[in-house]
């Protein structure tokens, strides 16, 4: 037996979270490798599953947390054995499989990925996904051609997981960062402390474009708003500018014209940290704790109990949630 969270669906479509004992029995049977979780992550995905939205979980019971971090039980699989500390991140984990937000969980071993030397477990649930994902919004506007001598990089949602990591990655690279949140009063010295040198009110870029292209400003974006948001950036861009398209949480429309793609020469990078290749993993969290000032993590981090979690699950779409919040198990 071992604790868990799981969300149900009552008869009526009504969706409820609880908390109780589940039996090994529960975990999907095709998995290789069974872990015990010491650390899972809150994201904004999880709060969308929590609450039934999104349309995330089709099939219920399940046990969601997209990702978690933990030791090996035991695998039958000869790439892990027990003891081994691993990360869990990816391919629907907490979505369409049973995810972490459990004292065990049960996984396929080429999801895996071992925990990166120089990282402690719960260091590395509070980089997560959200570094991760971070690390390949930079990687793409590296590839672009976006560099410090560049001008301004914008992070939208900078005050939440993924938007924070990427303020104080771009920081610890030397770029010039302007950070947009709507809650500027409250988080605006934590913004200025991981790096961000402007602080741009959120309600200077809610509403949709006004005009094809607006005055040059952003040399590249790491964007986690999506929306009518990322559609004024965009006109905001200058020559040759790219955005770092990762997260939609303010809507899946984008109301946008073709012009600053014809004639600044615009990039919208779409950013997938779902579904990466094992070496792409692997790669990336070794950067992470190549090129990431660690010491620096627990000032974003917030750690609940699962018994914490249904309550900040609401909490993290209201966006009254800062920084990394990590659930121990």
């Amino acid at each position: 037996m071992f604790r868990g969270l799981t969300v149900t669906k009552s008869d009526d479509g009504a969706i409820s979270a609880s908390i109780g004992q589940l039996d090994d029995s529960f975990l999907p049977e095709e998995g290789e490798v069974t872990i015990k979780v010491h650390y899972a992550g809150l994201n904004y995905k999880d709060g969308l599953c929590l609450n039934g939205l999104g349309a995330l979980i089709r099939d219920y019971p399940r046990i969601p947390g997209v990702e978690c971090a933990g030791e090996v039980l035991e695998s039958s699989d000869d790439r892990y054995k027990a003891g081994d500390k691993v990360v869990m991140t990816g391919w629907r984990f907490g979505e369409t499989w049973h995810g972490g937000f459990a004292e065990k969980a049960k996984v396929k071993a080429d999801w895996l990925v071992p925990l990166a030397d120089g990282l402690s477990l719960r260091q590395s649930m509070i980089l997560g996904t959200a570094a991760l994902t971070a690390i390949l919004g930079l990687q793409a506007l590296e590839k672009c051609g976006i560099t410090q001598n560049s001008g301004e990089v914008l992070v939208t949602g900078a005050a939440g997981g993924v938007g924070s990591l990427s303020v104080l990655l771009l920081a610890a690279h030397g770029y010039e960062v302007a950070a947009v949140s709507g809650r500027i009063e409250e988080a605006g010295a934590y913004l200025t402390a991981l790096g961000a040198q402007t602080l741009v009110p959120r309600t200077e870029l809610a509403e949709p474009v006004k005009k094809p292209l607006e005055s040059a400003r952003w040399a590249g974006c790491i964007d986690n708003v999506g929306g009518p948001m990322l559609g004024r950036i965009i006109g905001q861009l200058k020559y040759g500018g790219t955005v770092a398209s990762i997260g939609n949480a303010g809507g899946n429309d984008l109301p946008a014209s073709i012009l600053p793609f014809l004639l600044r020469g615009v990039n919208v990078m779409g950013i997938d940290s779902v579904f990466q290749s094992y070496q792409s993993c692997v790669n990336g969290w070794n950067r992470l704790v190549g090129e990431f000032p660690l010491d620096r993590l627990e000032e974003m981090a917030t750690q609940i109990t699962l018994d914490e979690l249904p309550e900040a699950g609401k909490k993290i779409l209201e966006g009254q949630t800062k920084g990394r919040w990590i659930v121990t198990l």
